[in-house]
């Protein structure tokens, strides 16, 4: 392999074209994001211990309920992604998911997809004593109550073996266009 590389072996002694290349490279590599994200979904195609339905199963299934819904496309997305963090980070998977979506999405949508794991406790937490009203630490959240709902109508209800979900495919175009957009967080972009 004769590609080009950069001249330092500490990042405080590259140089400008040091920097222009691995510039070049990133962006390279950022047009591959959705192939990724969908590689990272079909990783989740094995039924986790426990559940009827695997991952890539639960997340087909609140997807397609946020697509039948009418919701949005970063909803629909946020719907299909925001498990995907389960793999390598079961105890904050939520915190993985947020991170990969927040450059390419609204707030509102990053922060739902991030506090989605909380909220969800509402639904099993008082079976093992745990506070099935911890989320009411933000009651007065703006996003509060789409987080809630996003929990309730499209991620609690997803674990249905029988259910008619659409499959990856109906996904991907909404997955393409998403994570090929520039990113719009400042802290992104140079």
């Amino acid at each position: 392999m004769n590609a080009k590389t950069v001249s330092f072996h500490r990042m405080q002694d590259g140089t400008r074209e040091d920097y222009e290349l691995l510039e070049q490279a990133e962006h390279a590599y950022a047009t591959s994001l959705p192939d990724r994200i969908l590689g990272a979904l079909l990783k989740l195609d094995n039924t986790l211990q426990g559940y009827q339905v695997s991952r890539l199963g639960h997340s087909l299934q609140a997807a397609t309920r946020a697509l039948k819904d009418g919701a949005d496309e970063e909803l629909i997305v946020a719907a299909l992604i925001h498990d995907v963090g389960d793999d390598l980070a079961p105890y904050n998977h939520a915190e993985i998911a947020a991170g990969i979506i927040r450059p390419y999405v609204r707030a509102e949508v990053t922060w739902v997809v991030e506090q989605h794991g909380l909220f969800q406790t509402y639904y099993y937490a008082h079976h093992y004593g745990g506070n099935r009203e911890a989320r009411e630490k933000f009651s007065g959240h703006p996003w509060y109550q789409a987080c809630k709902d996003f929990c309730a109508e499209w991620d609690q209800c997803s674990f249905d073996p029988d259910y008619a979900s659409e499959p990856l495919s109906t996904f991907e175009p909404l997955v393409r266009r998403i994570f090929s957009r520039p990113p719009h967080d400042k802290r992104f972009v140079g």
